[in-house]
């Protein structure tokens, strides 16, 4: 077995002494901030196998019970035996914690109780299968989620994993296989794991385990004989997963070099860097370097350095250099670009950083005075401990090597023309003011003109014009006058001084202004970032999402975006700047390929480069969302490494922003839905107690009149006859409720509103309680100076019926039950008060809600849930308000009604009132 165990890396540091690569750099911030973020973690190890039988869960059980006799608290989250007997032998000594029955269609399945294990907190929690796929309901959609909250509470954990499990690998393994595998995980799973022990079993022990019946059942086994368990496809897999164990020794080696700052390399695995310039050599450097790579089997890294001078490259070797980049990645290489002034310094810092251990140059073929060139020269005197491969290049008709030299700046004559204006006016003014004052120190301002022609045009126009200030000054300003020669010894001086001077000072003016041009461009970028991270932020839907990433995609590469979704079976184009919502069969099928394989294709790409477009696949944690595609101009070359870098960060911002609003979507449904849900249990428990409550007693009323007519006396037929008609009102009541609930609901509730006397309303609603009220006392304290109110009698009085109903409901016997009513202002304020238990204040807003019920034990007395629903539903209708409060002194609950009070029509006295009597 291959271990990366924890220790690992110590063994290494002692066992290979500390090479001597010159003074150790600064530890990597993001290393140590990585480093840091993990401290509050919990360490997660994972037992990687290439297939299902060989050993995995057995080697995690055996290095638990290691751990618990060290003194770990060590507890089974969960352990899938697979029915080998040898596998569930090692649980004997392990606490288990019971697994959590989930209902799901009826059935009821096991999944690990996380909340269990939380509270526990063991030591060190084993679970087994890192890829399986929870039970619809559950608390996260993958196990590996459940075991990233572990760590977060800061919990170890062992875990198993099998190599085709990967989603990086998945389309590999179904072209060894044939098969697809359906749970999969990120593979920066994986790469976050703190140690990885790699299972291994050659293919012929684990096919003669196989037939021995130690991983599935006979059938079962015969089956994967044929298919996945074939030598070929359990070789291609091993390989596979020792890949992946070397790479993951190999990065935790580089992030403890980092760590620690150490300079590097360390030379344990073959790693190359190929420095790429401009020129038409870049091509045949990067399919150098990926021969070499091939043959040593390594990886390998395409970088170029842009220098402060670079703005001025021609358009040529700006497609040339694209156009290595480019080359690099579908060779299977990783692109770079850095910036820096000293070309040796960046590619010294990278190869160092990555642990490179060979360094592939080119240079062009140089004069035979010249045996080594510079940057080769330069990365043999300071790369210590790191191989220089120089690669010769095409010879050069001027014979000098340009890959990595700043380019020569192509001006134009306008910067010429500038400088060898800034020179004149200078001169002509110094002539002029020489006339009449001598100008010892004139010198400085043809420095001054260097600098201004330095500060817009750079180094070309500014050394001409150096030069200039030199011929002007010694012809105009040195004696003797308006010749080239120098007499004094002084002047001389000060006319090299000033030549030496001025070249000095065009060459940092220049510098700078190329570095203020870097950082306006790195600027520019993170500006269209921000905007971009803005604008999405901003958008509430999935359609002004959609927009924002078109419009702001169209507009960094000048051309044309349009995102495509799938609608069905098919992908669509659900956005597109400028508006597009159809393309050609090459392009639709670029885009199809982009999304089933999830990389890019098109034009400019490895695949279906005929198409016109560029399709770049839009992923996130949970998957593709869909698939981004730019278009350039019909006169535009490809998309450059720069915008292809730039698109894809606008790619991967505008999927996390699809996917959250396909959340939000989500959870908008799922409180719809539950809410819908528990509205149908309500409504179905209401209707299987409130309906068969009443109908059970009507039936035995009745069956008992019929059965026992001649034997009852006249009061026992008289109390089964009341008692119908109390269920058969009851049971009226609950139809009526759920008819008004369905008005409400349905907006169709318009009140048939006419001046009422408040004290003819509450009479009439206390006459039809009058059997629920008949065992206690009622209070009626309503102020004989009430205005007439604009309500609907017949819907108010159905208020106060509900209100009475839930206070005799819900109050001892015996107990009053309070109906009060004053003017305020310009509203009447009405409180019907009981003596009950009350309603938590948490649940006094609840309680108006459809069959919302305040949770009271199993005494609760039977409802639906309906009556204070209605009851606001009709106040709210009337223009009132209606709350629940605390009664006096917290006894009991005070329902309180605010209507508005109305101007009220003029009635006549009852003077004029007789006199119209008589009059009639």
């Amino acid at each position: 077995m291959l271990q990366d165990e924890a220790d690992g890396l110590s063994a290494l540091q002692e066992e290979i002494p500390m090479p001597p690569l010159g003074a150790a750099r600064r530890p990597s911030p993001e290393a140590l901030l990585e480093e840091a973020n993990r401290e509050h973690r919990g360490r997660l190890k994972i037992f990687l196998g290439a297939a299902p039988g060989v050993g995995k869960t057995y080697a995690m059980l055996q290095d638990a019970h290691a751990r618990k006799r060290d003194g770990v608290d060590v507890v089974v989250g969960v352990v899938e035996t697979h029915g080998r007997s040898e596998t569930a032998a090692l649980l004997d000594g392990l606490e288990v914690q019971p697994l959590r029955a989930q209902a799901y269609r009826e059935r009821s399945f096991l999944e690990m109780d996380l909340d269990a294990l939380l509270q526990r907190r063991p030591g060190l929690v084993l679970v087994d299968e890192l890829a399986h796929t929870n039970v619809p309901g559950s608390r996260h959609l993958k196990r590996w989620q459940d075991v990233d909250e572990l760590l977060e509470a800061g919990l170890d954990v062992y875990s198993t994993l099998n190599i085709q499990h990967l989603e990086s690998l998945n389309d590999v393994v179904e072209r060894i296989a044939g098969i697809t595998v359906r749970e999969t995980l990120p593979d920066s799973v994986l790469h976050k794991a703190d140690d990885i022990e790699l299972i291994d079993l050659p293919p012929q022990a684990l096919i003669q385990r196989l037939n021995e019946g130690k991983v599935y059942v006979p059938e079962q086994a015969q089956r994967a004989l044929h298919h996945f368990f074939s030598q070929g496809t359990l070789t291609a897999l091993r390989e596979m997963a020792l890949r992946q164990a070397a790479e993951r020794v190999d990065a935790q080696m580089m992030r403890y070099m980092r760590t620690h700052a150490i300079a590097g390399p360390w030379p344990t695995r073959e790693r190359l860097l190929v420095g790429v310039g401009r020129g038409a050599s870049a091509l045949r450097l990067v399919r150098a370097a990926k021969r070499a790579a091939e043959r040593r089997g390594a990886p390998w890294i395409a970088l170029h350095v842009e220098t402060p001078a670079e703005a001025g490259l021609s358009e040529e070797d700006k497609d040339g250099l694209s156009a290595a980049l480019r080359l690099a990645e579908q060779l299977g290489g990783e692109s770079a670009v850095v910036q820096g002034e000293r070309v040796a310094e960046e590619i010294l810092a990278v190869a160092r950083e990555r642990n490179v251990s060979q360094i592939i140059v080119g240079q062009s073929r140089r004069r035979p005075h010249r045996r080594v060139p510079r940057l080769p020269a330069e990365l043999l005197r300071r790369g210590e401990g790191i191989d220089i491969l120089v690669v010769a290049g095409e010879p050069r008709v001027e014979g000098r090597d340009r890959a990595w030299r700043l380019p020569r700046r192509r001006e134009g004559w306008r910067g010429y023309a500038f400088a060898f204006l800034v020179v004149a006016l200078i001169t002509a003014l110094g002539l002029v003011i020489d006339l009449w004052v001598p100008v010892p120190g004139l010198s400085m301002a043809y420095l001054a003109g260097v600098l201004l022609v330095a500060m817009r045009y750079r180094l070309g126009p500014s050394i001409f014009a150096s030069l200039l200030g030199v011929v002007a000054l010694d012809f105009c300003f040195t004696a003797p006058h308006f010749t080239l020669r120098i007499h004094d010894a002084h002047n001389i001086a000060t006319v090299v001084f000033f030549l030496v001077l001025s070249i000095l000072t065009s060459n940092i003016a220049a510098r700078v202004r190329d570095q203020m041009d870097m950082t306006r461009t790195g600027n520019r970028r993170m500006t269209n970032l921000y905007d971009f991270n803005r604008r999405i932020a901003g958008a509430a839907g999935l359609d002004d999402v959609l927009w924002a990433v078109v419009h702001h995609v169209a507009a960094t590469i000048g051309g044309q975006s349009l995102v495509l979704m799938p609608q069905g079976e098919t992908l669509g184009v659900m956005a597109g700047y400028p508006p597009e919502d159809s393309l050609d069969e090459k392009s639709q099928a670029a885009a199809r390929w982009a999304w089933e394989h999830g990389s890019p294709a098109g034009r400019g790409s490895a695949t279906l480069p005929a198409a016109d477009w560029l399709f770049l696949p839009m992923r996130t944690g949970r998957g593709l969302v869909g698939v981004l595609g730019v278009r350039l101009g019909e006169d535009e070359a490809l998309i450059s490494p720069e915008q292809s870098r730039l698109v894809g960060t606008l790619a991967d911002q505008g999927a996390v922003a699809i996917e959250r609003t396909t959340l939000a979507a989500d959870i908008e449904k799922a409180r719809v839905d539950a809410e819908t849900e528990r509205l149908r249990t309500a409504l179905l428990s209401s209707l299987s107690h409130d309906l068969r409550t009443p109908l059970v007693s009507i039936l035995g009323a009745a069956s008992s009149l019929h059965a026992y007519e001649e034997t009852l006396k006249p009061a026992q037929r008289l109390d089964l006859v009341q008692t119908i008609q109390e269920e058969a009102e009851r049971l009226n009541r609950f139809v009526q409720n759920l008819l008004d609930m369905t008005r409400i609901g349905a907006g169709a509730l318009t009140p048939k509103t006419d001046w009422v006397d408040l004290a003819d309303v509450v009479g009439a609603a206390t006459g039809r309680a009058k059997r629920m009220l008949r065992h206690r006392p009622l209070r009626l304290d309503l102020d004989p100076d009430l205005p007439l109110l604009a309500l609907d009698p017949i819907l108010l009085e159905q208020v106060f019926f509900n209100l009475i109903d839930n206070a005799c409901k819900y109050s001892p016997d015996g107990s009053a039950v309070t109906i009060w009513a004053r003017r305020r202002d310009r509203h009447v304020v009405i409180e019907v008060c009981d003596l009950g238990p009350g309603i938590p204040e948490r649940d006094r807003e609840r309680v108006f809600d459809m069959f919302y019920r305040v949770q009271a034990g199993d005494g609760q007395t039977a409802g639906t849930g309906l009556g204070l629903a209605i009851c606001r539903g009709i106040i709210e209708a009337h223009g009132g308000t209606i709350s629940a409060q605390s009664g006096i002194n917290d006894a009991g609950t005070c329902i309180v009604i605010t209507v508005p009070v109305g101007d009220a029509p003029d009635l006549p006295d009852q003077g004029e009132a007789d006199a119209q009597d008589s009059g009639d």
